[in-house]
C-alpha cells in the first residue's frame, strides 16, 4: 500500500492557524461551547461529565437523535465517528473491492479518492458540467458502470462547487446504480447549510445500496467537536463499527454529549438558522465584491456550504497564486490545482464579516498585483 497525499488538508493543516485570513475553510464561523449551550438553554454543569471510554459506535441517545433526521432510520443504522473523516474511510474500508474500480464524482472533496490511489484501487471518473450548473454527466457514469465500477461516490451538496444534485441528477444516480449493482457512497456534510430553499435531500431510502455520511462539522458550526456518522442498511453496520476497533475506538465522551445537546430538535433549529444566516448574509457580500471586479471572475451562486468557486482569468497558476496570498498577504485559499482544475479558487465565506471584507480586498489587492506585473512584461 501507498501513500497519496491529500494535498489539500495537508495545505490547510499546515497553514490555516499560521495566517490572519482563512477563506480555506468550508464551513461557518464556528460556535463555541458557551454559545452551544446558551442556544439550547444549558446550563454549564451539563459538561461535568466523567472522561471515560463511552459506547464505542456513539451513546444510543445520539444515534437515536441522528436516526431521527432520517425517514425509516433506527439508532441500528447509525455508527458515530470521529468526524467525518473518519465516517468516509470505514465506508470506503468496507466498500473497497480492489479488483472493481469506483465511479467518483470530479471535481470533488479528494480524500475517498486519494484513499483509492492509496490502496492500488481503480478509480474511473464522471465529471460534474459547469455549462448545467454543475450536474453530473450521467452518460459518463454510465460508462464508469459498464466498465465494471460497483461503487459511486458523490458529494452533495458537492465540494468545491456548492452546487446541489437537482432531483433529476439524483434520480438519474440512483436508476443508474440500482440498473448495474452498484454502492452509492453519499457524503453530505453540506446538507443543512443551504443559502435558501429547502434542506437539500438525501440519498438515503432511495435506493438499498446506498451509505450516507455527515457530521456536525459544517451545517452545524461545530467541526472542533470531530463528530460524524455513518447511515447504513442495519446488517452493515457490525461491521463498520468493528472498523472502527482499529482506528479510533471510540468518540470522545464529550463530543458526544455536546452532539446529544446540538442534535435535540429546538436546538438543531437554533443552529441551523444562525448557519443560514451567516451564509445569506455573507454570500451577498462576496458575490457583490466578485461582481465588482470588472469581469476577473465566472462563477456560479454555491447552493449550500460556505464556498464559492470562482473561474478567474489572470494568467497566473492557481497554486502560485494561493502561495503568493498566503506569504505575502498572510490569506489563505484552496487553489483549483487542489481539485485538479487549475484556473479556480475555492472561496470560503463563513468568517465573520468584517474579516472576509479585508480577505476579499486583500484579493483584490494581490490580483491587482500580478496583474500590473504582467503588464509591464509586455
Amino acid at each position: 500500500m501507498r501513500y497519496s497525499p491529500f494535498t489539500m488538508e495537508r495545505w490547510q493543516s499546515t497553514f490555516e492557524h499560521r495566517v490572519r485570513f482563512n477563506l480555506s475553510e468550508s464551513g461557518v464561523h464556528p460556535l463555541s461551547v458557551s454559545e452551544l449551550l446558551a442556544l439550547a438553554d444549558r446550563s454549564a454543569d451539563m459538561l461535568d461529565v466523567r472522561l471515560g471510554y463511552g459506547q464505542s459506535n456513539g451513546s444510543d441517545e445520539l444515534r437515536a437523535r441522528i436516526a431521527a433526521l432520517y425517514p425509516r432510520a433506527t439508532d441500528e443504522s447509525v455508527l458515530v465517528t470521529i468526524g467525518g473523516a473518519e465516517a468516509n474511510f470505514t465506508a470506503f474500508w468496507h466498500l473497497l473491492d480492489p479488483t472493481a474500480p469506483a465511479a467518483v464524482m470530479l471535481p470533488n472533496y479528494m480524500q475517498v479518492p486519494g484513499l483509492l490511489e492509496s490502496f492500488d484501487a481503480p478509480i474511473l471518473p464522471f465529471h460534474l458540467v459547469e455549462e448545467e450548473g454543475w450536474q453530473p454527466d450521467l452518460d459518463g457514469l454510465q460508462s464508469c458502470l459498464e466498465q465494471g465500477a460497483r461503487a459511486i461516490l458523490v458529494t452533495n451538496p458537492n465540494n468545491p462547487t456548492g452546487a446541489a444534485l437537482t432531483v433529476e441528477s439524483m434520480t438519474g444516480i440512483v436508476a443508474l446504480a440500482e440498473r448495474y449493482g452498484a454502492w452509492i457512497l453519499s457524503d453530505e456534510v453540506y446538507q443543512g447549510a443551504e443559502v435558501q430553499g429547502e434542506q437539500t435531500p438525501s440519498f438515503w431510502g432511495l435506493t438499498e445500496r446506498v451509505i450516507v455520511t455527515n457530521s456536525l462539522s459544517k451545517a452545524y458550526g461545530l467541526p472542533g467537536l470531530r463528530l460524524g456518522w455513518v447511515l447504513g442498511p442495519t446488517d452493515m453496520m457490525e461491521g463498520m463499527w468493528g472498523r472502527t476497533d482499529y482506528t479510533t475506538i471510540a468518540p470522545a465522551t464529550l463530543s458526544d454529549a455536546l452532539a446529544c445537546v446540538a442534535l435535540e430538535p429546538s436546538t438543531r433549529g437554533k443552529i441551523l438558522a444562525r448557519t443560514r444566516g451567516i451564509l445569506n448574509d455573507n454570500l451577498e457580500l462576496t458575490t457583490e465584491w466578485l461582481d465588482g471586479q470588472a469581469g476577473r471572475f465566472a462563477y456560479r451562486r454555491p447552493d449550500a456550504g460556505a464556498i464559492c468557486y470562482a473561474r478567474y482569468s489572470t494568467a497566473i497558476n492557481s497554486t502560485e497564486f494561493a502561495e503568493k496570498l498566503r506569504t505575502e498577504m498572510e490569506l489563505l485559499v484552496v487553489p483549483g490545482d487542489h481539485f485538479g482544475m487549475d484556473g479556480y479558487l475555492r472561496l470560503g465565506f463563513g468568517p465573520p464579516a468584517e474579516e472576509l471584507s479585508e480577505a476579499l480586498a486583500r484579493l483584490s489587492e494581490a490580483f491587482d498585483q500580478v496583474e500590473a506585473g504582467a503588464a509591464s512584461d509586455t
